[in-house]
């Protein structure tokens, strides 16, 4: 029996927005107000009739429907329906940049437009109010996946100054990083070794006391990079270790690479080590000696050269096409 379709968790944001527009313009004289409020929507199990929406409005409904959608030939439709609504629909672009072009250079320019489109519907009090915790205005998200897609293209384009400078956007916007573009920009930095930068970024910045294995290896790394092999280096290596070993184990090779990143991640498990090796495991190598210093002091084995159709050296008694090899 085929599996129930996924909901898409853009699309789950429209609850949050239909009540963000509810809001708009409506004002209260007490926090209790607004709480009542609140609970007889909730009571009620219905959200009351709003005023007339705008055309970007309009736009973003047909954006849900579209991430609802069952195939890519009616998403692609869909958005193209929004913008002909109005083109001021930033994730209408977002959409047609993921599903509807066939190279970096047209999802980049599809991006920018969706940039450009968010910053003209909402406006410059917008930015300079939300300032910081630009994410927790619901609205300005599709104008913040523009931006993250726009970085990423800008990276694999080899434009790299340029995507460094919107990560750091993202950040001073967001500081909360919901997206997770502080991970984006401790890679850039890694790659580049811009290693003064990524100090600054891993060690004394908002984001010191971050736990991520992404975070910890990284800094297990800057720490080989300044000090060889040194006991500070050793710490924090041991410390990511404890976090996560099976980031290890994939940057070593001791385990095979999954052909693609797991979509869903159980904290501490070894999906999110997975997930952590695809990101990381270039700025492993490209310092001399590191992944050999890793697999060192973290006891790892290599796994041996297999046929497709042997069974797989993890153990897993599947052949190795249809385990590690997939």
């Amino acid at each position: 029996m085929a599996k129930d379709k996924m909901p898409d968790r853009r699309a789950m944001e429209k609850i949050s927005v239909d009540l963000s527009r509810l809001l708009r313009g409506q004002t209260f004289e007490s926090e209790e107000q607004l709480k009542d409020y609140m609970n007889s929507i909730v009571k009620t199990e219905k959200i009351p009739k709003m005023s007339a929406k705008s055309a970007v409005d309009f736009a973003q409904d047909i954006m849900y429907e579209a991430w609802d959608a069952e195939s890519r030939e009616e998403r692609v439709k869909l958005a193209k329906e929004a913008l002909s609504v109005s083109v001021d629909c930033a994730d209408a672009y977002n959409l047609l940049a993921d599903e509807d072009t066939k190279t970096i250079e047209e999802a980049k320019e599809l991006y920018q437009k969706g940039v450009d489109a968010g910053k003209r519907a909402l406006g410059a009090k917008c930015f300079k109010e939300g300032q910081g915790h630009l994410w927790g205005n619901v609205s300005t998200r599709p104008y913040m996946r523009s931006l993250l897609g726009l970085m990423d293209c800008l990276w694999m384009l080899e434009e790299y100054e340029e995507a460094i400078t919107y990560a750091k956007e993202m950040l001073r916007l967001n500081t909360n990083d919901n997206q997770g573009v502080r991970y984006n920009l401790i890679a850039y930095l890694s790659e580049l070794g811009r290693y003064d930068e990524l100090d600054e970024l891993l060690n004394k910045g908002d984001y010191k006391d971050d736990y991520a294995p992404e975070w910890l290896y990284t800094r297990a790394l800057l720490a080989f990079v300044k000090q060889g092999n040194s006991a500070y280096a050793k710490q924090k290596l041991e410390v990511a270790l404890k976090r996560n070993k099976y980031a290890a184990e994939y940057i070593t090779g001791s385990k095979r690479m999954p052909r693609f990143p797991p979509q869903d991640v159980i904290m501490c498990g070894e999906d999110e080590g997975a997930c952590a090796a695809f990101r990381f495991i270039c700025t492993w190598r490209r310092v001399a000696g590191a992944v050999e210093w890793l697999k060192k002091q973290a006891g790892m084995v290599p796994l041996p050269k297999v046929g497709r159709n042997q069974l797989c050296p993890c153990g897993s008694g599947k052949k190795y096409k249809k385990c590690c090899g997939m």
